[in-house]
């Protein structure tokens, strides 16, 4: 199993942020996290990448690696397991490629080609991948520029390729694709399976136009408890399911942006 959950419960406070009875998510497999504002999506990602906001309790396993409460993930597990995380946590300072190659860091062999890593020096072969992924990610023109002088969608780009080069067999993503437009939210669908090739992929998703490019399945949560969990398709029922599990807050537009919130309430009510 990639995600192996068995009686957990997180609590902050008074106030209870996961409980969840069992959870497995197979290797391989797509999976969109959906559910309103407060539900609890981006803390079961953050607990699944070794930063939950509290200790917690019950059985965690991530990779066939057991994962403690209060600890961080084991270095091995850290190298095998990649985010994508909602503030992006970029080096302002360092250059777009410098950036993608901060994801190798873990892929340098001993101490010395890991300190090689951080003074700048990478093998070729991992800088040829850092340059393929700029390309691919239409960011070429802009490798040499400091990322804190690039536009959110292009720091978000820079964040997805980052994890790529990172190589890893959970890819988790908080929203990787909330700075970009829908044309460029399309194409990150299509990278985030290409950055975790033949490993899993876990995305916080709030388009829900963007679910059947993302995800085979769909978890929604809503106060910290799975209430929804199936395959996603075109079905009447599973677009029922998610009107009613928004429905509690119709206020709350969880979407991002007029044109993303227009595409994402077409697709539901088709």
């Amino acid at each position: 199993m990639s995600v192996h959950v068995e009686a957990l419960r997180l609590e902050l406070g008074e106030r209870c942020l996961l409980a969840i009875p069992h959870l497995h998510i197979a290797p391989g497999e797509r999976v969109a996290l959906v559910g309103p504002n407060g539900a609890g999506k981006s803390t079961l990602l953050r607990l699944l990448g070794g930063q939950a906001p509290a200790p917690w309790q019950g059985r965690l396993q991530v990779l066939g690696q057991t994962v403690t409460s209060g600890a961080a993930l084991p270095r091995d597990l850290r190298q095998r397991v990649a985010m994508v995380h909602q503030g992006l946590h970029l080096v302002d300072r360092l250059s777009a490629r410098d950036n993608l190659l901060i994801g190798a860091l873990s892929r340098c062999q001993g101490w010395a080609g890991w300190r090689a890593g951080l003074a700048g020096h990478y093998p070729a072969a991992i800088a040829a991948q850092a340059d393929a992924w700029l390309q691919r990610l239409g960011l070429s023109a802009l490798a040499q520029h400091r990322v804190d002088r690039l536009s959110g969608g292009e720091r978000q780009r820079v964040a997805v390729g980052r994890a790529a080069l990172q190589r890893p067999e959970l890819l988790l993503a908080d929203e990787a694709t909330a700075q970009l437009d829908p044309q460029a939210s399309a194409q990150a669908c299509q990278w985030l399976d290409q950055a975790v090739a033949r490993g899993s992929l876990i995305s916080v998703v709030h388009q829900l136009d963007l679910l059947p490019r993302l995800a085979s399945r769909v978890i929604g949560l809503r106060a910290g408890r799975v209430v929804l969990d199936r395959a996603v398709d075109d079905s009447p029922s599973l677009q029922q399911a998610l009107r009613e599990l928004y429905a509690s807050e119709p206020d709350v537009h969880p979407f991002d942006g007029a044109g993303a919130q227009e595409g994402a309430h077409a697709w539901v009510r088709a």
